[in-house]
């Protein structure tokens, strides 16, 4: 397997896609991120690079190392440590994505049928635990503690935030408060962390780490809002995995948060036995994307995604004025507006 094969999802994206033009002027950077993740991921016992590998070498859109990279040049370091730093994050994601699959019962990942199909339970999880492992000793080799304390509280947070949704799945009665609390802990908090440990590295000052932070959060909130939403209307061979499964597993997220707002009394009856009771017919799905285009549930989930980008950009303004930055501002942007 070839490092080159990371580099294929950004490779092929549109070249109006700022991720794409992230990737492209941090392609020198990322060689060295995935040359590390490639070989960080060997082990003696073969199952643990052959199925990490197959996460791995599928893409994915790399945003959270390409934002340790980005937010460490932003402040003017170009030397090498924020290799082994990026390297630890994406471990930390794949190894959340291998849990999460198992969790949810998921049937596909980035296009392909989901690690836990293919492997089984039991090895998904066991080598989930050997990629947060192995993130934490590339985090001790950079012998920061901030930036060790940062990675490590964001890895417990992520945890609890699996955990908080288990206890919103199925309910009905769950609030938006806390929804966003779960997405905050579940998704923005690697993100927040992957952008803040940036400046520390450039020895940036505490203002600049806490603006990387807000710029982090936001973004990640107004990325899962939008994964929220395209579970629900998006092309599944453009997002990459089937649609539905939010439905499917019960999940309560912000489509059906706003739907249920004014839902009529047969609606609600609908999301009881859909959702809460788990009973669903093949045709459940229409009509759940038929009340939640009725309710405008869409929609109104994209515009308060858009408010966190717009926070995430007003972060920004704090930075040094650079092409990274103005590329930084464009991933606010288009993270409400892409399509997978």
């Amino acid at each position: 397997m070839k490092a080159s094969q990371l580099e294929k999802s950004a490779q092929t994206e549109s070249v109006n896609n700022p991720l794409n033009t992230l990737f492209q002027s941090l392609k020198k950077d990322m060689d060295q991120v995935n040359a590390l993740i490639m070989e960080n991921m060997q082990s003696n016992v073969p199952m643990i690079p052959k199925l990490a590998g197959y996460l791995i070498a599928s893409g994915g859109k790399r945003i959270r190392p390409l934002l340790t990279l980005a937010c460490t040049r932003l402040y003017g370091y170009d030397g090498p440590r924020p290799y082994t730093l990026a390297a630890a994050v994406e471990f930390i994601h794949t190894a959340t994505l291998l849990h999460d699959d198992v969790v949810d019962e998921s049937l596909e990942r980035r296009g392909k049928e989901a690690a836990s199909l293919v492997f089984g339970n039991k090895a998904s999880v066991l080598v989930g635990d050997f990629l947060f492992s192995r993130a934490f000793q590339l985090m001790v080799l950079d012998r920061n503690i901030e930036i060790l304390r940062i990675l490590s509280d964001a890895s417990a947070i992520i945890a609890q935030g699996e955990v908080l949704q288990l206890s919103t799945q199925n309910n009905l009665d769950t609030t938006f408060e806390q929804y966003t609390k779960m997405i905050s802990a579940k998704t923005a908090a690697l993100f927040a962390a992957a952008c803040q440990i940036g400046p520390i590295m450039a020895e940036a000052n505490e203002n600049d780490a806490a603006a990387m932070y807000d710029f982090g959060l936001n973004l990640g909130l107004a990325f899962q809002i939008v994964d929220d939403v395209l579970d629900y209307s998006a092309n599944a061979q453009t997002l990459g995995k089937s649609i539905g499964d939010d439905f499917r597993e019960g999940k309560i997220t912000a489509p059906v948060l706003i739907a249920l707002e004014n839902a009529s009394e047969q609606e609600r009856a609908f999301w009881q036995r859909t959702l809460a009771d788990q009973h669903q017919r093949d045709s459940d799905l229409q009509t759940a994307q038929n009340i939640l285009l009725k309710h405008n549930a869409f929609e109104r989930s994209l515009d308060i995604a858009r408010d966190y980008a717009e926070k995430a950009k007003a972060a920004l303004t704090q930075t040094p004025a650079s092409a990274i930055r103005t590329t930084l501002h464009d991933i606010a942007a288009f993270t409400v507006d892409r399509d997978y």
